[in-house]
Order: structure tokens, then sequence, then C-alpha cells
């Protein structure tokens, strides 16, 4: 497989032919969640916790130390490929072995797209359901078809370099600087459900200005004109975009503060703390492992082994959404 270098399609600047920038403005919407399943995705519960969850799962694995080798931009591919799947395709309910043979396959198929060496097995060795190859296999295949096989992702990233270049900072550290507090905000953004209406375009535009008005405040005037000049861009939904990105991280900025004032708190109740006996138990969550219709499935009191003998991928996953 060719390799896929997602951050920056674009090498040098030279390389930013009018031809190559139109042709990746025109088709990046080949590359978003189905426009017409994201209200439906936006106002249901399940599907809401469904990706809260996929995402949470998705980037635990790069914090763990037997994947360090799937880098942040990998990690994104695998979110970018599943919220394409679970907009065109439904998701049974009651089956929380979905979930998380999604991420796997999600995760195997970037790792494959950045050639990037990636374990299923390192993965499930502390995971409640184990999935041998054949049945993430089977995964993979029906994700590629609901995909139509488009895997090389135009995101958000492979915007940075252009809108950048439209600055015209001769400064190179300063240029660098930018680049990272932008890439920085997208990582943090990937959670946020109602940046999924917008183009990766969009949202790459957004993170620059959000990052240029807190770097250069000074010089953030220039480049909102820079970008809003731009012919690809439309105004209004860069407005829209840009002021849910803000809210985002202003949001995120007060859980933050309210985290430290409570470990501050926290830490002074220590010594009292420790003195009383702790009188509540630690409740832990468990999965419900219910059968499927055909009892394939009995309720897991341990380690399950999943094999693409005992289900049909596509047999679970009945059906395409409604397009």
């Amino acid at each position: 497989m060719e390799y896929f270098d997602l951050d920056d399609p674009f090498t040098s600047l030279k390389e930013h032919q009018s031809d190559t920038i139109s042709a990746l403005f025109s088709s990046e919407s080949d590359h978003i969640p189905s426009q017409n399943c994201f209200q439906c995705l936006k106002n249901s519960d399940f599907y809401v916790s469904f990706r809260q969850q996929a995402i949470s799962l998705i980037f635990s694995v790069g914090q763990a130390q037997y994947s360090c080798n799937l880098d942040p931009y990998t990690l994104y591919l695998a979110v970018n490929y599943m919220d394409r799947f679970i907009s065109r395709q439904e998701i049974p309910q009651g089956s929380p072995w979905v979930l998380r043979l999604l991420v796997i396959s999600c995760i195997s198929l970037a790792a494959k797209m950045k050639e990037i060496h990636f374990s299923s097995s390192n993965f499930q060795r502390e995971e409640r359901f184990i999935f041998d190859a054949p049945a993430i296999q089977r995964m993979e295949l029906l994700i590629l078809d609901a995909l139509n096989w488009r895997m090389r992702s135009i995101t958000p990233f492979s915007f940075i370099s252009f809108f950048i270049s439209l600055f015209e900072l001769k400064d190179s550290s300063l240029t660098q600087v930018l680049k990272d507090r932008a890439t920085n905000i997208i990582f943090q953004a990937s959670n946020e459900i109602n940046l999924l209406e917008f183009k990766p375009s969009t949202i790459a535009a957004s993170a620059l200005l959000l990052a240029s008005h807190e770097l250069f405040p000074l010089q953030f005037q220039s480049f909102e004109t820079s970008i809003l000049s731009c012919e690809y861009v439309n105004k209004e939904n860069l407005l829209k975009c840009f002021n849910v990105m803000q809210e985002m991280m202003i949001n995120e900025s007060v859980l933050d503060c309210h985290c430290t004032k409570s470990e501050t708190e926290s830490t002074t109740c220590t010594t009292a703390a420790t003195a009383m006996p702790e009188k509540r138990e630690i409740k832990r969550r468990k999965l419900n492992g219910y059968c499927s219709e055909s009892n394939r499935f009995a309720r897991f009191n341990h380690v399950d082994k999943i094999d693409s003998a005992r289900f049909s991928v596509p047999n679970v996953l009945k059906g395409k959404k409604s397009l």
C-alpha cells in the first residue's frame, strides 16, 4: 500500500499549484460523515454515547505503552473512518463488543495506511472481548465498503500548510509555533460532535484563526482577512465553525480551572478525609453481553474469544442508513 502522508500532503510551497488545491477542496466532502445523517447522529443519545466511547478508546490506545508507535495523526485517521462509518451504517444496540471490534478495525486500517505496525493481540490482551484475525478482517471489509474504499482521507491537517502560506510569515519559527498550536486544537476538537457538520478545510481555517488569536493577537485581523479573502472559504460557515470551536476551548478552560480548584481543596482536606472510614463502594460498570437473535452470544461472565466461526459481521450490522 502506498504511503499516505496525512498531516501534510504538500511537501513544499512550490507544490501549491492551483489545480492541486482546487481538487483538494472539491473532493473533501467525500471524506466526511454523511451530512444527511448528521442531525440524526447528533440527536441520538445512543450514537452520541457510542461515538464518545469509541473516540475515548481510540485515543487511549495511543497512550498505552505497547502502542507507542501509533502517532496522534494515525489515531485521528481512525476517528475519521469511524465517524464516516457510523454515519452510513446501522449500529446494533445491546452488543457492546461491536464498539470494540469497530475501534480495533479502524485503528488497524489507519495503521496500514500510515505503514505503521499495529498488533491487535497486544491491544486486546487486557480486554474482555477478544477477536481473531478473520473477524477483524471481515469488519475491515465492511468499513471499506461503507467508505467506498476512500481511505486516503482529506482531513483538516491537509489544509494547514496551505492556509499558513496565506499569512506570509517570514519567521519560520513563528510559522511552526502557529502550526503546532492549530494542530493541537484540531486534536482537542476531535470529540466535538457539533464540528461534524463542517468540512475539513473550514475546521483547519478556524483552528488557525483561533491559534493566531491566542499567539499573535495584534496580527489576528490581518490573518483573518487573508483567510476570508480565499476563494475556497465560505465566510458564513467559517464564522459558525470558529464560534463552535471557541466555545469548546472556553468550556475546556473552565473545566480545567474547576478541576485544579477541586484538587487544591482535596489536598487541604486530605487529613480529615483519611481519618474517616470509607462507606461507599466503588461501583464498576459492567458490559451487558446479551444474546443475539440466533442465541450465538450468551451473557459474558469471563473473557470470551469471538472468532469468525461464531458470527458474521454483516449479519450483525444489518443494513446501511438511508442517505
